[in-house]
């Protein structure tokens, strides 16, 4: 089994570069209508997360490729991000899994791994790293969101 290397923090401008090169992730941001463009490029709250702190974007690589990628950032189960409230069904939903108010989540903003690397167990790897980069740096919990078949069976 390949062992995945995990960069935290990357540089932008090259992540961008590798970004654009994503059909797989076009495609779909396609069919449920979150492109609206013949260009493919990072996209506004993508690149926020990332310029407000380099740490929310996390790069795997393999041999020096980068094969997947994750973009990350604090919430809460009152707030997706400071000043954004969830709604009261999503609110309810976190209050139960988490036991109640919590403020110190993180939530897989973008998960994503390149459609010829799946299969290989990168999901297992992945999760192993970041539930402990969570956890070691005083997080109480992960929250994702997919409907992505590929991105559901990585989380498996």
């Amino acid at each position: 089994m390949i062992i995945l290397e995990f960069v935290v923090g990357y540089d932008l401008e090259k992540f961008k570069e590798y970004y654009e090169t994503l059909d797989d992730l076009y495609e779909y941001y396609k069919k449920i209508g979150s492109v609206h463009s013949d260009i493919f490029e990072l996209g506004e709250a993508e690149r926020r997360h990332i310029e407000r702190d380099n740490k929310h974007l996390i790069i795997w690589t393999d041999k020096g490729e980068i094969v997947g990628h994750n973009i990350w950032h604090e919430t809460s189960t009152e707030e997706m991000t400071s000043g954004n409230p969830r709604v009261d069904d999503d609110r309810e939903t976190l209050r139960k899994l988490f036991g109640g108010i919590t403020e110190n989540l993180v939530e897989l903003h973008e998960l994503w791994l390149r459609t010829e690397h799946r299969g290989k167990g990168y999901g297992l790897q992945f999760f192993d790293f970041f539930e402990n980069y969570v956890s070691h740096n005083g997080f109480d919990g992960i929250v994702h969101y997919s409907d992505h078949p590929g991105v559901i069976a990585l989380c498996r």
